[in-house]
């Protein structure tokens, strides 16, 4: 089969490799549609494990089913959970299904960059959707951003009415944005560096959208009868949003770290200033679990969050390295979409 072998954002290969043999449990997924993620493109966390075939965004349909697998059969349209918790840990039983150590530990293979997949006996178990009726492959395969945003504003505490500035509109950024107006926000106010992207924010819900060099949060109080924001949400690794963002929260709000930095970034922070007075919470969210997808997927399903809007490129896997390139350079791109059978 081919596959997209991945060895930086400026050298993605076209390879051969062998169709996975799957064993007892497991299906064997065709993929139809792997959305490219932006930790895809972040070399500093790839480079010690390339080559390596990535996509973890994955819809497609089932090709072989396994000996003992029920509840699946040839031909049903899924969507994939590439990491899937153990159900039964300290961390799952305390809600925090995202840092089971099963879950680190569970992944198809080889990547959702090839024309097909195995999918392992305890990710069939529990970390595969069908699709409904109506929904696309490339729709689908927003599941997986959409369940890691949906963790995100319920950790940190989201409530319908609040005032949410979003700091960073690409992919997530802008899921974000769409998710906290489909949930009620009262106000979404949304900043980038890239025109283009201030305008897919007001597109999909933002009240405002400032250009990040010149948002202050005296902006943001001039159109929210003087408040700051309830919610503020870091989804860019730039060292500056982080200041922005403590300086955006209102007393008794939070600050949701949703981005990695570059590795090795400190944030002095002064405990007074911040905590002591002001109430506010500091919180990070990472991936989802199987529950936030199957609540993706219905929003998705419903037309709530209209994912279909964000994808900017659909491009088949030997035009792979393009659309690393363009998700790296941010060139005039929302969603770029790999369709293995173009």
């Amino acid at each position: 089969m081919r596959v997209a072998m991945y060895y930086s954002n400026q050298d993605v290969r076209l390879q051969e490799m062998p169709t996975p043999q799957i064993g007892p449990g497991e299906l064997l997924v065709r993929v139809e549609a792997s959305g490219i993620c932006g930790s895809d493109v972040m070399e500093w966390y790839r480079r010690d494990r390339v080559p390596l075939v990535l996509g973890h965004e994955i819809a497609g349909v089932v090709a072989v089913v396994g000996e003992g697998v029920a509840g699946y059969r040839e031909g049903d349209r899924v969507t994939v959970a590439h990491h899937v918790p153990c159900n039964t840990c300290h961390y799952c039983l305390s809600g925090h299904h995202t840092v089971c150590d099963t879950l680190r530990q569970t992944n198809f293979y080889p990547g959702g960059f090839a024309e097909y997949i195995r999918v392992p006996a305890i990710n069939v178990d529990r970390g595969v959707f069908r699709l409904p009726d109506g929904v696309s492959f490339a729709e689908a395969s927003f599941t997986e951003p959409l369940a890691c945003v949906l963790r995100g504003q319920r950790r940190a505490g989201f409530r319908p009415g609040q005032c949410v500035l979003v700091l960073g509109s690409g992919i997530a950024g802008l899921l974000h944005i769409h998710l906290a107006r489909t949930l009620g926000a009262g106000r979404v106010v949304a900043t980038d560096v890239l025109n283009y992207r201030l305008e897919a924010a007001q597109r999909l819900g933002a009240d405002a959208a400032f250009p990040a060099k010149e948002y202050e949060p005296t902006l943001l109080r001039q159109i929210n009868h003087g408040r700051l924001a309830d919610l503020v949400i870091v989804s860019t690794g730039a060292v500056s949003a982080i200041s922005q963002a403590l300086a955006s929260v209102e007393r008794g709000g939070s600050v949701l770290f949703f981005a990695p930095t570059e590795p090795g970034v400190t944030v002095p922070l002064s405990v007074n200033d911040v905590f002591w007075r002001n109430d506010v919470t500091l919180t990070t969210s990472y991936a989802g679990s199987p529950a936030d997808y199957a609540t993706a997927l219905e929003l998705i399903a419903g037309g709530r969050v209209r994912v279909g809007e964000m994808v900017t490129h659909r491009l088949g896997l030997a035009e792979a390295g393009l659309g690393f390139r363009l998700v790296a350079e941010a060139r005039d791109c929302i969603k770029v979409v790999i369709e293995p059978l173009l």
